[in-house]
């Protein structure tokens, strides 16, 4: 990438950054010190005011009246974990100010995706009034318009792709309608259904509903929510989404829930200690995650909504067990999709349609993103369950995946989603001619150089600079994810004390620098570049500075992304 040095030195200079750090601000478009300090910073008061979110005045309004008048009010959220956290953090709220509450959350392989026409009805004769759909709804026209008939008034809180026509509900909260105002359209459910939080809280304070006996909620508590559902959703880690992971992340770590405890525990996150965007998204939210993949989301809910320590440890542990085998079904659904889309490839595909009797359609999403990785295609995964297939995609950079299943909308049953990952529905014979129009699709709007994997370079990096100090101040820059990547240099040198380690020799592990000045490097899956090691040659290597934390101990550590003989360009 490219970057405006003197501006880099000017942010090194007047923030105290090491010239590392500051290179990488500036060539991420925060050249300007009061911007990048506003990044660094992060402060919770800098969030936008929620009222400015389209629809936030009718929705507040009519949840403040719904608590007012005790109508029974059911939070319905998707079987995700940006579903399952929207629903713990908006039931509590609501509970905490003195509400009729219920929740409800679809069972993947029976009701399927987003509101559904059955269990609206069976919260009808629950004596529900008010029904707040999370991370789902922007499209459930039918099933609105079916609540209505009931008796149920709908507020639809979503962070989807808005259709054309839109449910005639309530309110809607969904930064994506034409005319919203709020100024950052990135965030995942949860971040909306914080939004409402925050708008609704104020409101009811103004209408003095809190007091001595019914204390005002503290929402900073809540975050730990918020930073679970938004890393887990993949949505970008900038603006507002990196504010509200940055706290939420601390609360993570303070573990004022028990579930949230209990979860770090048989993930193997060390409690008592700061928890990273990584440990989130490839320990915490899988488990959640596989509740409502393999079987019922409900237990995700009151994993994280309960005060019961040992129901906490029991939930955890079947989360765990759950999360085990998950990975076992993946691991063989992966084998045969990554065969089926190597056929395709060497047909020439630049998009991929897969699909295979009994494919769990819980995993199909995990395995689309693995083939993803792989190829560099978008890809769909469809499991074929006698009439029905269900499936999900995932996708490139530039390749919007919800408007290119828009276009093949006449071969499909049912799709929803964004750019990055959708869901279908598909009868199992219009499979073959779906499939020739996604390949046209992808073929239309992907160039051959968009299907090579590339990583993103910040610049190059000098061995001498590997140091304490630099790593300190790039980790100012956390938390990385989608949209804001954890920063990769290229590296020049010659390695010492190569060597391999892990079960088979899987890894490489050598050091930079000369003496006392070397640092550690560790490359996962890089045994086999052991050779260009040896001999005193110099490599290319792509790298990331941060440090390695074991056992209590802490010390400077290089990881490897890639490694390649002089000349030879870096993946």
């Amino acid at each position: 990438m490219t970057c405006d040095e003197p501006a880099a030195a000017r942010l090194s200079r007047e923030l105290s950054l090491h010239p590392l750090a500051a290179r990488v601000l500036a060539s991420r478009g925060l050249a300007d010190p009061a911007d990048a300090e506003r990044f660094l910073a992060s402060r919770l008061a800098d969030l936008p005011d929620p009222f400015s979110m389209k629809g936030m005045d009718e929705a507040v309004a009519r949840i403040a009246r719904a608590l007012e008048a005790g109508e029974r009010i059911a939070c319905y959220g998707d079987y995700d974990v940006d579903g399952v956290t929207s629903t713990v953090l908006l039931s509590g709220l609501l509970r905490a100010a003195g509400g009729d509450v219920v929740t409800y959350t679809p069972h993947r392989l029976v009701e399927g995706y987003g509101l559904n026409a059955d269990a609206v009805a069976r919260l009808a004769g629950q004596g529900v009034k008010l029904l707040v759909t999370l991370d789902c709804g922007i499209t459930s026209r039918d099933e609105v318009r079916a609540a209505a008939a009931l008796g149920l008034d709908t507020v639809v809180v979503d962070h989807h792709t808005v259709p054309v026509e839109l449910p005639a509900a309530a309110a809607i909260l969904n930064p994506h309608q034409p005319g919203c105002g709020y100024p950052d359209k990135n965030l995942a459910a949860v971040g909306v259904t914080f939004a409402l939080a925050m708008a609704l809280r104020r409101r009811l304070r103004e209408a003095g509903r809190f007091g001595a006996a019914r204390p005002e909620p503290n929402l900073r508590e809540v975050l730990d929510l918020v930073a679970l559902g938004t890393v887990a959703d993949v949505v970008p880690l900038t603006g507002v989404n990196r504010i509200l992971v940055r706290w939420g992340l601390v609360e993570l770590a303070r573990e004022r829930r028990p579930g949230v405890a209990a979860l770090k525990r048989v993930a193997g996150v060390a409690p008592g200690v700061p928890v990273g965007a990584g440990q989130v998204g490839f320990r915490l939210g899988p488990r959640l995650n596989a509740a409502g993949r393999l079987d019922d989301a409900g237990r995700s809910v009151r994993l994280l909504a309960t005060d019961d320590a040992a129901l906490a440890r029991a939930l955890a542990e079947e989360l765990d067990a759950e999360n085990r085998a998950r990975q076992d079904i993946e691991k063989a659904i992966l084998e045969q999709a990554l065969a089926q889309a190597a056929e395709r490839v060497r047909a020439g595909a630049r998009g991929l349609v897969l699909w295979r009797d009994g494919w769990h359609p819980g995993v199909v999403g995990i395995v689309a993103s693995r083939v993803v990785e792989r190829f560099h295609r978008p890809a769909v995964l469809v499991g074929v369950e006698g009439e029905v297939g269900k499936g999900s995609g995932r996708s490139v950079e530039g390749f919007h995946l919800y408007d290119a299943l828009a276009a093949c909308a006449g071969h499909l049953t049912r799709f929803g989603g964004h750019r990055h990952a959708a869901g279908v529905t598909v009868s199992p014979g219009a499979l073959p001619a779906f499939r020739e129009a996604f390949e046209q699709q992808a073929a239309s709007r992907l160039a051959p150089e968009d299907l090579v994997g590339r990583i993103r370079l910040e610049g190059r990096l000098q061995a001498a600079e590997a140091t304490e100090r630099a790593a300190q101040d790039l980790e100012r820059l956390a938390p990385f994810g989608a949209g804001h990547p954890e920063p990769v240099f290229a590296l020049a040198a010659r390695p010492g004390r190569a060597r391999t380690v892990g079960a088979g020799g899987a890894h490489l592990k050598l050091a930079f620098g000369e003496g006392a000045g070397s640092v550690d490097a560790i490359g996962f899956q890089l045994g086999d570049r052991l050779g260009l090691c040896q001999g005193g040659a110099q490599v290319e290597a792509a790298v990331t500075l941060g440090f390695d934390e074991w056992d209590g101990s802490r010390r400077l550590q290089l990881k490897l992304r890639d490694l390649r003989a002089p000349g030879e360009p870096l993946a």
